[in-house]
This record gives structure tokens, C-alpha cells and sequence, in this order.
């Protein structure tokens, strides 16, 4: 690269690894296949219980598939996976976001927390979204 990488460079590098799957920089985390195998399953429960993935939430001209896979690991989705297998049952999970929550995730995340019978506290860039019983406080206005 003839220039010193910016934000702009890392951010689309970090894209393009999440797109392709190269797990080489997501690898550092030591509980990284835990942490996918818990959202691999909580994805398929979910699924059975009704939620339909928001693939027009994925802007890019990918296939369906390739769509399913980019939302089953965003970030937020990630976190609960490993709050779920790092905390006690019946914990509230509280997870921090410095983005606005996708239509996809605050659907997932409603599915979520009935499935594991918990209580997810999201704060995103506008507010809290305080998950219960499959509903959200905001009442899905956010």
C-alpha cells in the first residue's frame, strides 16, 4: 500500500474478512469457537421459533446464504453468544454498541430472549433497548 492505512482502510479490510470468512483476525479471542458454535445454535432455535433473517439489511449483492451468515455474527449477536456461555443462568446480559442496533439483530435479540430466558439490556447510539419474553421496551419503535 503506498500510503499509511486509515480508519476508512481498516474498517474495509475488517468488512471484506467478515464477508470471505477469514478467521485469522478473529482468531485471538480464546473461547472465539465457543463463542460461534453457542450463536450457531442459538440461530437454529430461533429459527424454529419463527424469525425469518432481515437480509435486506445486508447492503451488499451477495446471495442469500452468504446474507444469513454476515447477520448471524454481528457483533451484538456475538456478545450475547458469549455472555450466554460466560455467565450464570438467569443473568441479565448488558451489552454496549457505539452504532445504531439493525432491524435484524433488534428482531434476533427479541427471539433471543425468550429462547434463553434472560433478560438483554442493548444500549446502541439513540438508547436502551431493554429485552424481555420476546418483547422490547421501545416497543419496536427505535
Amino acid at each position: 500500500m503506498p500510503m499509511e492505512p486509515d480508519v476508512i482502510a481498516w474498517g474495509s479490510l475488517l468488512s471484506s474478512c467478515k464477508v470471505y470468512k477469514n478467521v485469522d483476525l478473529d482468531g485471538l479471542h480464546p473461547q472465539k469457537d465457543e463463542i460461534y458454535k453457542m450463536m450457531d445454535k442459538i440461530w437454529k432455535e430461533i429459527k424454529k421459533m419463527g424469525f425469518a433473517p432481515d437480509t435486506e439489511s445486508v447492503l451488499h449483492d451477495l446471495g442469500v446464504e452468504v446474507k444469513d451468515q454476515i447477520l448471524r455474527y454481528h457483533s451484538e449477536k456475538l456478545a450475547i453468544a458469549f455472555g450466554i456461555i460466560s455467565t450464570p443462568e438467569n443473568t441479565t446480559l448488558r451489552i454496549m454498541k457505539n452504532l445504531r442496533v439493525c432491524n435484524d439483530c433488534h428482531n434476533a435479540i427479541k427471539f433471543i430472549s425468550k429462547l434463553v430466558d434472560r433478560e438483554i439490556i442493548v444500549r446502541d447510539a439513540t438508547r436502551f433497548h431493554h429485552f424481555k419474553d420476546g418483547s422490547c421496551s421501545c416497543k419496536d419503535y427505535w
